[in-house]
């Protein structure tokens, strides 16, 4: 009973399909989960399901499990997946059927609720808490299908139904939470998609997958298995703890998370301690996340070879716009030719031609017929790395609100019992709206200067919420956090970032974290779905923030 060992198989739809086998054999265990959905995934389900009505939810998953499912029955370990995307009933009766095939006898729970009556959506779908797979593992589950709920909630229901935590257990609640959010995108937390991965015992090769050892007091620690590659430090923990965050509060639908509380500890090799999270009341609504269908999107890349780069890609735009019209044409010209170079493609820059329509035959064949069209009749040396293609449609996501007591979150126990989950008595209605922290200082700096690349002192974690992106950026050690926190500004930043000096910056303080946090508002549009930006998830731009080189301080070593 003193601790719940929660390991993580897959952190989206497309990860590692051998990590559940891996994580199964690997060591001891008691629940096993697995996260396959993102916002972008629910528009990929949605389109599933408008073909076929008894799709709706990840596949992969039902390949997964038949690998594992005696194992795990046998091992005792129970599996919580949020696979069920949009029919999470869909996906039980595909585990009960796969049960009977092997000759398995599997109880499976699944959680249902999430989905919103939205006529305009293609899909509409609230993230629900974690009191609904609770009740399922209560009941005897040895398998729990979630539609919609938080990343987190897959590791805090089985929290809750271990410690008999209940709503007012805040402090516990956010402990679990930040545990969740730790191993909810997989091997990110060990070493994953990580600033320093030089510096990883295998140099970052094939990480393993995480475990959380959960405790009744909600603190935990950061794991995995022995002898997996990769690593859990105080840094790797770090860099996934401000993933895809905003501010110090961090809203969920049981309980707001006091990132600011969050306090980190190396307790060993690959064994991170997480405690000291606090907890207040969670808002008085739940996030929605809607997709719709945009319309079509079509793209040509021109080859720019050698000189007058610029005045090249001006003939190309004048002549597409001649061709097709100027509207939803999008020109993008990556600079990435360089002077005096005996290599083709050093010396080439790309054109990035996009077109985005709501009719389907205009961003069609219309559009890349008029790009290749141009093959002898354009620039010297026009060449094109595309072949002419249909349009494709493309989703537009948005972020809306409901209130909690609107919801009807509906635990469906193995017995086929239906279990209505309150929604919380007490909560903060708070709605997402929070004030941002300003650095301390802006002014000139007082220390003696090197040039240097940013990142030869601190890390960086990036991600995508929607349209907007995060960018976190933390010090690596204590004595480079007073110079990072004074120096790293909103304006610093629109300086090291120019796209983002027209839109609206919020910047965070997390001192525990020796970090700062910057939701940048409307840097990716209508969603990734929508984006013709070359990081679509904004996933590189931590890495372009530390390659930038700036004066850093003399007195603070690399």
């Amino acid at each position: 009973m003193s601790v719940l060992r929660i390991g993580n198989a897959s952190g989206f739809y497309g990860d590692r399909f051998a990590a559940w086998r891996e994580m199964l054999d690997g060591g001891e265990l008691d629940v096993l989960t697995g996260d396959y959905l993102a916002e972008l995934t629910m528009l990929i389900l949605g389109r599933d399901r408008m073909r076929d009505p008894s799709l709706g939810y990840a596949k992969t998953f039902l390949r997964q499990a038949e690998g594992v499912l005696g194992a795990a029955l046998e091992r005792g370990v129970t599996l919580v997946t949020n696979a069920g995307g949009l029919n999470p009933a869909g996906l039980a009766d595909a585990i009960r059927s796969l049960g009977d095939r092997l000759g398995l006898q599997v109880r499976v729970g699944y959680v249902e609720g999430d989905a919103i009556q939205r006529p305009d959506a293609l899909t509409a779908n609230a993230y629900l808490g974690a009191f609904g797979i609770a009740a399922c593992l209560d009941a005897g589950a040895d398998v729990v299908v979630t539609g919609r709920v938080t990343d987190a909630s897959l590791a805090v229901g089985p929290a809750i139904a271990r410690f008999g935590w209940t709503r007012d257990d805040l402090d516990a609640l956010a402990g679990a939470t930040v545990a969740g959010h730790l191993i909810e995108c997989g091997a990110q937390v060990t070493g994953g998609n990580f600033s320093f991965f030089t510096e990883l015992p295998d140099g970052g090769h094939r990480p393993g997958f995480p475990i959380a050892e959960l405790h009744a007091d909600g603190s935990s620690v950061l794991t995995k298995h022995a002898g997996t590659g990769g690593a859990v430090t105080v840094e790797t923990v770090t860099a996934q703890l401000l993933y895809e965050v905003g501010g110090p509060d961090y809203l969920g639908p049981d309980v707001v998370t006091r990132l600011d509380t969050v306090r980190l500890e190396q307790e060993g090799p690959d064994r991170v301690r997480v405690s000291g999270v606090r907890g207040t009341p969670p808002p008085d609504t739940l996030k929605v996340g809607v997709n719709n269908l945009g319309g079509f999107r079509n793209s040509m890349t021109f080859v720019l070879c050698g000189l007058d780069i610029p005045a090249k890609a001006a003939l190309v735009r004048a002549q597409i716009e001649e061709s097709v019209g100027t509207e939803g044409l999008e020109f993008t010209l990556a600079r990435t030719d360089h002077p005096d170079t005996g290599d083709t493609e050093a010396a080439s820059a790309l054109l990035h031609v996009h077109l985005r329509d709501g009719d389907k035959s205009r961003a069609g064949r219309a559009f890349s017929a008029a790009a290749v069209e141009l093959a002898l009749a354009s620039y010297p040396g026009c060449t094109l790395t595309t072949l002419p293609g249909d349009a494709t449609p493309y989703g537009v996501f948005t972020a809306d609100a409901i209130a909690q007591d609107a919801v009807e979150h509906v635990a469906v126990l193995p017995s086929g019992e239906r279990v209505p989950i309150p929604p919380p008595t007490v909560t903060s209605g708070l709605e997402g709206t929070l004030v941002q922290h300003e650095a301390l200082t802006g002014g000139p700096s007082l220390h003696a200067t090197r040039r240097g690349p940013l990142g030869e002192l601190v890390g960086a974690r990036s991600g995508d919420k929607g349209g907007d992106a995060n960018l976190g950026v933390w010090a690596r050690t204590d004595a480079t956090w007073p110079w990072l926190r004074d120096w790293l500004t909103v304006e610093r930043l629109a300086e090291l970032l120019p796209e983002t000096a027209s839109l609206t910056v919020e910047r965070y303080e997390l001192p525990n974290l020796r970090a700062v946090n910057f939701v940048i508002r409307g840097l990716l549009g209508q969603g990734v779905a929508a984006s013709t930006r070359f990081d679509p998830q904004a996933k590189a731009l931590g890495e372009l923030l530390r390659s930038r080189v700036v004066d850093l301080p003399t007195e603070v070593p690399a």
